[in-house]
């Protein structure tokens, strides 16, 4: 059965009305707690692993949620990618090859900063691909996310990080303004927020196409994006009724 089509603009970007923010900052604390707890039963285990997508425009908090959500887990079962522009040996390769070979094994938790999604939203904004390769280029990434999950029992969880325009220029400003900031400041973001509207339409291109569901993470509330996520991986993770192993010998 098909899903119904996302509409972004449809979508709230802040925490749902009449929510308590302490209580939720503190639901948030037991989820984190809880999350850590099932990264050590995962790690254990040996037998699933999770891949976690934080993708969404500059200043949504992709690196912030990182260090919120998996802060109570080991950095034994943790793995962190960010994508950033491919280098001379990874264009000469097809565009998954440097996403593929950094993908979680079984028994860890691998945390993309930006993903393989970046080779259907930049390169399709700017023009630096046609429509035919993007639409190759999804069904490459549909094939590649199934692959994951139904061959190597890897959970893949996909969260757009959702951002106002006026909560991105904000933390875009905050970048520019707060001196333990500033290296997060990039002119080219700016740039790039000049094409919002082609960005949103190359989002949710990626979001309905996708054969593996999106989660939508309202974003200009920061305390209700943690528990957002935190709330989403610690449900999925109970349901695989994950067991520390047996002591050898017995």
């Amino acid at each position: 059965m098909s899903r119904p089509l996302i509409k972004l603009a449809d979508i709230p970007t802040a925490a749902p009305e009449g929510v308590k923010e302490k209580h939720i900052k503190e639901e948030t604390e037991d989820l984190v707690d809880r999350l850590g707890d099932l990264q050590q039963r995962l790690y254990a285990d040996g037998k699933h692993s999770l891949l976690v997508v934080l993708q969404g425009m500059d200043g949504s908090g992709k690196d912030g949620a990182a260090h919120k959500v998996f802060d109570k887990c080991r950095i034994t079962g943790l793995t962190y990618h960010a994508f950033k522009k491919p280098t001379e040996e990874e264009f000469a390769h097809d565009f998954l090859w440097r996403v593929h070979k950094v993908v979680p094994a079984k028994g860890m938790i691998g945390i993309f900063n930006r993903s393989h999604y970046e080779d259907i939203l930049i390169q399709r904004v700017h023009g630096w691909i046609d429509e035919e390769r993007v639409r190759r280029r999804m069904a490459a990434i549909n094939a590649f996310e199934e692959t994951l999950e139904f061959d190597n029992n890897t959970l893949v969880f996909k969260f757009y990080m959702h951002i106002s325009h006026d909560e991105q220029e904000k933390q875009l400003k905050e970048r520019m303004q707060e001196p333990d900031k500033y290296w997060k400041h990039n002119p080219g973001d700016w740039e790039e927020r000049k094409l919002w509207d082609k960005y949103m339409d190359a989002y949710e291109y990626a979001i309905n196409h996708s054969s593996i569901p999106w989660h939508i993470c309202p974003v200009d509330d920061r305390w209700w994006r943690d528990y957002f996520i935190a709330k989403t991986l610690v449900e999925r993770l109970e349901k695989l009724n994950l067991e520390m192993p047996e002591l050898a010998g017995r």
